[in-house]
């Protein structure tokens, strides 16, 4: 048998596997039907009226478009040959792969033993028997065709973190530069075999991996504005093969059922948190879904009659997918924050006890081995990923809690109706800050783990940088300073921090400078005369404008230190005051990179206090 005929019995049997359906040509549920489009089930809804429908209506079978895999020799040679054919993009994106096997895989098992496990993002046999598929196929024309792009994707990304993995801490600069260099040559070349792909075969869950992982790459960087692009890209992919709705409904088999539940959870809490994290719209409406939430058990060593018959555990006994199971619950709680209190009309301060309550009621039903406050880690050492999957849910309720108080940080009241979004808003911020100094002292692969949750969406330090500008003579304040001065020390020395990183320091060292100058011109005699500005404070801003020449030359340093004794804060009049942040329900933090924002905001602040 020729190499491309085995090509199309293994991607037959895949597909079987994958999608088990017991149909031949359609297969319907409440919201749509599943019709057979370029080799692969795809998902059409009610309101949809194609040729599928059309022929069903006369009960005959509708024409499929096939893949481009199953075009001739002479079509796939002709098209390789046209610079602005299709395949000529698939042997552009297969010479950025190295040439040696043995470098690739050393990356693979890199990702496959220090990362997967902890994200559940592959079946480790099953991607290295596709890899040597893959690798073993005849070099020449006609197996360009051959090709699967969204596999492709899928190892493109792979290799862009375990590039990473494969240079450690104590590597020169040079070598990190270059590693960082080659990891964004597979980033790029797996959203481009992301893009292509539709055009060569129907969708996948290889595509899908793909595109979720590409998310994550982008959190990992600290692109959360970008990883909205992308995770909803990723959700479309899923939608557009029905997993929008349970396996069982499509007579899938349980363990395929189950591996589409996991994946389509892990979208679903990333779509509802990226959401949430930038204020813009999710991609998933519920009430469009006839989804259930994983079972707690891990059938992927198993066969399919194995998996028929094994049983589901209680919470009480931690798997693999119990996180999974637990963060869409904490997805969906998330999703009815911004509906409910980030929505069109503003919401009352009920509503936001209301979802406090429901966040808390999540915190409590954790099992003790997942507990926010004293876990039990009795288990940790037999089930490695526990602390991983640990943090991720503490970083999400930490984020989730953090998000829907934050507009009332500042807010005053003499009843003191707030203190539960004060309380909320210092809990959760010095938990998460805890967990990040903690952080800090990881290697790479620790590093990577941590960084692909919602770690990076948000930066509790700002919120205790802002705490402390407001209340800087507070009694929690010098302990606060202390802590944000360590994980600012700490972070500069961090050898990945990229720019989006070091952004955000300079806000936290803002915040630090801000307070600490405030504290010394209070602390003076009355009768003395106030400190100059460069005594009060370091030249900060002057310093960033020597670094970015592109920065306004009109706020400065000395403005700030001058403001508590201006009738109008710094850099504003009375045409055109800057809007009090504990004032505004629907204001939002500016960019990290937008120092000079961040520097008005905090300027603002200081001097209401």
């Amino acid at each position: 048998m020729s190499m491309a005929g085995k090509r199309k019995r293994s991607c037959d049997a895949t597909r079987k596997s994958e999608h088990s359906s017991p149909i031949a040509d359609t297969q319907g549920t409440e919201l749509g039907q599943l019709y057979i489009a370029r080799g692969a089930p795809s998902f059409f809804g009610n309101s949809y009226f194609g040729h599928q429908v059309a022929a069903r209506m006369i009960q005959e079978s509708a024409p499929d478009l096939p893949p481009m895999s199953l075009l001739s020799s002479k079509d796939s040679l002709q098209s390789f040959r046209n610079d602005s054919g299709p395949f000529s993009q698939v042997w552009d994106l297969l010479g950025l792969l190295p040439r040696n096997k043995v470098t690739v895989d050393r990356l693979i098992e890199k990702f496959l033993t220090e990362i997967n496990w902890a994200i559940d993002t592959v079946h480790p046999e099953t991607f290295r028997s596709q890899f040597a598929e893959f690798w073993g196929r005849k070099f020449g024309f006609d197996e360009i065709a051959g090709v699967d792009l969204r596999w492709l994707a899928l190892l493109f990304i792979i290799l862009a973190f375990s590039v990473l993995l494969d240079s450690p801490t104590t590597s020169s600069p040079e070598k990190r530069k270059e590693s960082e260099e080659a990891s964004l040559r597979f980033y790029w070349a797996a959203r481009r075999a992301i893009v292509i792909s539709p055009s060569f075969h129907g969708e996948s869950l290889d595509l899908v991996r793909a595109g979720l992982m590409v998310t994550r790459y982008l959190l990992y960087t600290r692109q959360v504005a970008e990883s909205w692009l992308t995770i909803s890209f990723a959700m479309r992919m899923a939608q557009a093969q029905g997993m929008h709705i349970d396996g069982e409904k499509w007579g899938l088999s349980r363990k395929a059922t189950e591996t589409r539940r996991r994946l389509w959870s892990n979208l679903y809490l990333l779509d509802k948190t990226i959401a949430l994290a930038l204020g813009r719209p999710y991609a998933i409406s519920d009430h469009m879904c006839l989804i259930k939430a994983p079972e707690n058990v891990w059938l992927d060593g198993l066969t399919d009659e194995e998996s028929s018959i094994a049983t589901a555990h209680g919470l009480s006994y931690p798997t693999m997918s119990t996180a999974t199971l637990l963060g869409s619950d904490l997805g969906k709680i998330a999703g009815e924050i911004q509906d409910r209190c980030f929505g069109l009309y503003p919401a009352s301060y009920d509503m936001v006890i209301e979802m406090d309550n429901k966040l808390v009621a999540w915190k409590d039903k954790l099992p003790p081995y997942f507990a926010v406050e004293d876990p039990e880690l009795s288990l940790d050492e037999s089930h490695t990923f526990l602390p991983w999957h640990r943090l991720y849910l503490h970083s999400t309720f930490h984020f989730a809690r953090i998000t829907l108080h934050r507009p009332y940080l500042l807010r005053e009241s003499i009843t003191n109706r707030f203190s539960l979004s004060h309380e909320a808003c210092i809990s959760s911020a010095s938990s998460d800050l805890k967990i990040r100094l903690q952080s800090l002292n990881y290697g790479t692969s620790e590093n990577m783990r941590w960084a692909l949750g919602t770690h990076n969406m948000f930066n509790s330090a700002f919120i205790l940088g802002i705490i402390a500008v407001r209340r800087p003579i507070a009694p929690q304040t010098a302990a606060i300073l202390n802590d944000l001065e360590e994980y600012c020390e700490r972070l500069r020395k961090d050898v990945w921090l990229n720019e989006f990183g070091l952004a955000e320091v300079k806000v936290v060292e803002l915040c630090i400078i801000r307070t600490t100058g405030f504290a010394q011109a209070t602390d003076q005699p009355g009768d003395q005369a106030p400190m100059s500005p460069p005594e009060v404070l370091p030249d900060f801003m002057a310093q960033e404008r020597e670094r970015n020449p592109m920065m306004s030359t009109v706020t400065n340093i000395e403005s700030i230190a001058a403001g508590a004794s201006s009738i109008h804060p710094p850099d504003s009049s009375p045409d055109m005051m800057w809007p009090a942040v504990w004032e505004d329900q629907n204001f939002a933090f500016p960019q990290a990179a937008d120092l000079e924002t961040w520097e008005q905001m905090i300027s603002e602040i200081a001097y209401h206090t």
